[in-house]
């Protein structure tokens, strides 16, 4: 999604609303990572003036931290009620499946802002990207809790590890963002989560 595109299915709010600002930001931080976008980006995007902007926000940085929590809490929020899920493999289904439609959708930027906000951060930014290792890191472990609550209740057999088993699932998760932003489409996401599914669980 361009910077034009957003403003357009955003629209230039007539008078400064801090929400609409913080989902514009939201949308290029989630569309050109961090260092990808500009503070000249921003401000014209949201209609308003560099003071206005800090005088807002604070910081870039700051900035982006409200516009990752917007995002976690908004559009990936389906993530963490996938752990709700009843089983195991439903929680796998729910999450590998779901975020194969989610990284191709069609109105959004394809990829993750979690996984890729940071792939071109330099050692300037190394706060944002243990910001971001930081929210990889608490999907993970809450992963590896559920599963070790399948286990003790016999849905997972005795011989898996739970916290392997989460990060082989994580990092399947980061891989399919990846190759969303980068153009893989739908059909191939949703073929390697049958990949995963039609054999879980793997051990």
């Amino acid at each position: 999604m361009t910077n034009s595109e957003i403003k357009k299915s955003r629209g230039r709010p007539s008078k400064f609303d801090p929400e609409t600002s913080l989902n514009i930001a939201m949308q290029l931080f989630w569309a050109h990572g961090y260092e990808g976008t500009s503070i000249a980006e921003l401000t014209n995007a949201m209609g308003i003036n560099k003071p206005s902007l800090y005088a807002a926000f604070g910081s870039k940085e700051e900035l982006f931290e409200k516009a990752l929590q917007q995002y976690i809490s908004g559009p990936i929020a389906f993530i963490s009620a996938a752990l709700d899920e009843p089983t195991a493999y439903r929680v796998v289904e729910k999450l590998l499946v779901e975020s194969a439609y989610f990284l191709t959708a069609p109105d959004t930027p394809h990829g993750c802002m979690v996984n890729t906000g940071s792939l071109s951060c330099g050692k300037e930014t190394a706060t944002i990207k243990e910001t971001l290792a930081q929210c990889r890191q608490r999907f993970e472990t809450a992963l590896t809790a559920r599963l070790q609550r399948a286990q003790a209740e016999g849905d997972l057999p005795a011989q898996a590890d739970p916290a392997t088993l989460a990060k082989y699932i994580a990092t399947l998760h980061q891989g399919m963002s990846v190759q969303a932003a980068s153009g893989t489409s739908r059909e191939a996401l949703l073929a390697m989560a049958k990949l995963v599914l039609d054999n879980w669980p793997p051990c």
